[in-house]
């Protein structure tokens, strides 16, 4: 078989495409990772880290996949038997969930349609009903990769505080860090769990928690088995530069090189770029005549766009037909939307080019398969994007 000409476009959700800058740096001689240059690097990536999530307290760096960081999240502060309140928002939260009732933690699972965030109402109502604080933590995705819905940080903050309970709360910014405005400190989060490979612009492979002194105390406490995940052999190494076992050396490099880029661009303006990418999209398939599949608009996702292909049309046929004609890989449908739609990812490193590229295969996609479009979606995007 031929190989196809061209770069293959990957606007899946993440992995995300990893920026020649820092590919050339994971690429770097290895390191010793108990010597005075490995340490200096740690020491520059954990203070990087700090500024994307927005905190002053400890960020831990795990060699392993967000799967991983939210289970140092749960083993780190919680004990068996202790009850946490979760919500249905898509495919990851009910993973999360699964993750906490094999861990032997009690869930109250709020269910939900995949077609909005959490309701801070419910929340506030379902904390306040808790006068024994029997509810340890909250947690709650920021942004789900499987339905293009961004839940309200901030107001969830605010319904925990309006109901004045101690609970903990856990947020995954799996793939909101580095897209989409994230605030640990001001928001009073607890355990931020993030993982390398979407806004980040990294391979899989780092796992990250951003742990509050709240978090660090309730550690004390929390009796759930944990050896790899503990936070404290790492919160013992990492004030000197190092690990107690052995780091992800190289994607750490890769990490520092991530982390200039940001700050080189500037956080508001990487987040201003992904609201506009965004945007686009969303007048793309306003254009076609295709629904989203968030409801809300003030829960649209910057990082992604999760698009309702027409009644009868099988979204996982369209994607095929564009990966097979323009070599490019679109999100498919996960879970309780599979088969009815399919995600465009617009996060990481991409830019105008990009997106208007990535859109014209959706158009002449749609086009091939014979699934009709009220108009164009391509000229849509292009003159907002070219308005400025």
């Amino acid at each position: 078989m031929t190989p196809p000409a061209g770069r293959h476009f990957l606007q899946i959700p993440g992995p995300t495409n990893v920026p020649d800058r820092v590919l050339s740096a994971i690429a770097a001689p290895t390191i010793d990772h108990r010597g005075p240059d490995f340490s200096e690097l740690t020491l520059e990536v954990l203070a990087g880290l700090k500024k994307v999530f927005k905190t002053d307290s400890n960020v831990i760096v795990f060699p392993g996949s967000g799967t991983g960081a939210w289970e140092a999240a749960l083993v780190n502060t919680l004990s068996a038997g202790d009850r946490i309140l979760m919500f249905e928002t898509g495919q990851f939260s009910t993973l999360w969930c699964a993750m906490a009732r094999k861990l032997g933690i009690e869930v109250d699972f709020i269910p939900g349609d995949w077609r909005h965030g959490v309701d801070p109402a419910q929340i506030e109502a379902r904390l306040a009903e808790d006068s024994s604080h029997q509810i340890k933590a909250v947690a709650v995705v920021h942004n789900e990769t499987s339905t293009g819905v961004t839940s309200r940080i901030a107001e969830v903050r605010g319904a925990i505080d309006a109901a004045d309970h101690p609970a903990l709360l856990m947020v995954d910014t799996i793939s909101s860090l580095g897209s989409i405005d994230y605030r640990h400190d001001e928001w009073g989060i607890d355990v931020t769990v993030g993982g390398s490979q979407k806004g980040l612009m990294l391979p899989p492979g780092l796992g990250f928690n951003a742990v509050s002194e709240r978090a660090v105390a309730a550690a004390k406490n929390a009796s759930l088995p944990k050896s790899y995940w503990d936070w404290q052999g790492m919160l013992d190494t990492n004030p000197g530069g190092f690990f107690p076992y052995t780091p992800a050396t190289n994607l750490l490099y890769g990490l520092r090189e991530a982390l200039t880029m940001l700050e080189e661009e500037g956080l508001d303006a990487v987040f201003a770029r992904h609201d506009r990418f965004a945007e686009a999209t969303r007048r793309a398939a306003a254009a076609w005549g295709l629904d989203l599949l968030a409801k809300d608009e003030r829960e649209y996702s910057s990082s992604l766009t999760a698009i309702v292909t027409p009644d009868g049309v099988d979204a996982d046929d369209l994607r095929k037909v564009i990966l097979d004609r323009f070599d490019m890989s679109l999100g498919t449908g996960l879970g309780k939307v599979k088969g009815w739609t399919f995600r465009i990812g617009h996060l990481g490193d991409l830019n105008d080019l990009t997106l208007m590229g990535t859109l014209s295969g959706v158009e002449m996609g749609l086009d091939i398969a014979g699934i009709p479009r009220a108009s164009s979606g391509v000229s849509a995007a292009m003159e907002y994007l070219s308005a400025g």
